[in-house]
């Protein structure tokens, strides 16, 4: 099945070439592809899946382009990506098209996050109470949360907050990466399971 993601992985780079340059790199146990730094698809079980944004996911729906489901711990997660079928490979222009509308509705949407910063509550992960506990160790903003990271932003929390666990973490590390918790990136749950290990051994949590 790997072979066949990157076989997909290399088919959709060069039909989608009239984008300009296309990236990838490992998510979710397959790859993203991303153009400009927006990431705008998957490639997951050797199938691509386009990262449906507010102007067009009708449009995917309209379309009956199957979601993407994501299994994490055997709760099963539905992303805003959506199948490109075999018939629509056969249309390159179409999915060329389409391609362009979630890359532009990407940019579009960073762009509005950073023009109009949303509370932290809006933020994956963040309740309203964790909101309050973040503004309580001086963390009022989505750039202040990012500029001091989810590991000392956790370390403060945990002086107000002595059931903090690693849950907590992730939740953090999440809503600075623009991801819910539970599909968290690898290479980023790790790095955190290792730190809180070694905090624990020294008595830190």
């Amino acid at each position: 099945m790997l072979n066949a993601t990157k076989a997909r992985v290399a088919q959709a780079i060069k039909v989608l070439i009239p984008l300009g340059l296309i990236q990838s790199r490992p998510q979710f146990g397959g790859y993203s592809l991303s153009s400009g730094g927006a990431m705008f698809a998957l490639v997951a079980e050797g199938e691509l899946y386009l990262r449906a944004t507010h102007e067009n996911e009708a449009m995917m729906k309209q379309l009956a382009m199957r979601q993407f489901i994501y299994p994490k711990r055997g709760i099963e997660i539905s992303l805003r990506y959506f199948q490109v079928d075999e018939a629509l490979w056969q249309q390159p222009q179409r999915l060329i098209e389409l391609a362009n509308d979630s890359i532009a509705g990407m940019h579009s949407e960073q762009a509005q996050k950073k023009n109009n910063p949303a509370r932290l509550k809006d933020l994956p992960n963040i309740s309203l109470s964790m909101e309050r506990l973040l503004w309580q160790v001086g963390v009022k903003s989505f750039d202040e949360l990012r500029s001091q990271g989810a590991i000392n932003t956790y370390v403060k929390l945990t002086l107000i907050n002595k059931k903090a666990g690693l849950n907590m973490l992730f939740a953090l590390e999440g809503a600075i990466l623009g991801y819910h918790q539970t599909v968290l990136p690898d290479a980023s749950r790790h790095e955190l399971i290792n730190w809180f290990n070694l905090q624990r051994q020294e008595g830190q949590v």
